[in-house]
């Protein structure tokens, strides 16, 4: 068997040698395309009534991409009052467009922009943040800031079960008046 091995190495090697048959040369796999958001897009709407600005079009640590401020941080932080909120389900939750500033969960948990908030079932873990309509089915998934996701505590590259609550309006989010 160590002598099939052995013997089949120089075959695998002269696969991208220029005189092999073209059957045998292999192609490197298509890379994705990288689309960055354009600084002419859009701004999304939200309840805060001074957004973060969007991070620096040059911006590569996650430093700068979490344009949010102290204020923000800590109102998303603060204890909410649970009387009045309404539990809307659990969702799966990855990381949301770095670019998209704020504290915010794009989910198919509500149709329209609310205030909100999302607790780690396995923690505790409790931010207040925007309820974004994802457009999508209830069970469909959603993605979240990564101002949100920081404050968590939860991994960049973590799908995370979150349990999501819809706040009475007249409880502040991050940054909102």
């Amino acid at each position: 068997m160590k002598q099939l091995f052995w013997m089949s190495l120089p075959l695998l090697a002269a696969c991208n040698a220029p005189s092999a048959p073209e059957w045998l040369h292999t192609q490197p796999a298509p890379q994705a395309a990288v689309v960055a958001d354009t600084p002419d897009a859009e701004p999304v709407e939200t309840l805060d009534s001074t957004p973060p600005p969007p991070p620096p079009e040059n911006a590569i640590t996650v430093e700068q991409f979490d344009t949010t401020t102290a204020e923000d941080r800590e109102a998303a932080l603060a204890p909410a009052e649970p009387a009045g909120e309404e539990r809307l389900g659990t969702t799966l939750a990855t990381l949301g467009s770095p670019a998209d500033p704020g504290i915010w969960i794009e989910t198919g948990l509500v149709s329209a922009l609310t205030p909100g908030r999302a607790e780690v079932a396995a923690t505790g873990a409790s931010v207040n943040l925007e309820l974004r309509p994802s457009g999508g089915d209830a069970g469909s998934g959603s993605e979240i800031s990564l101002p949100a996701m920081r404050l968590l505590e939860i991994p960049l590259t973590a799908i995370q079960e979150l349990e999501i609550y819809r706040l009475p309006v007249a409880v502040e989010v991050a940054g909102a008046e």
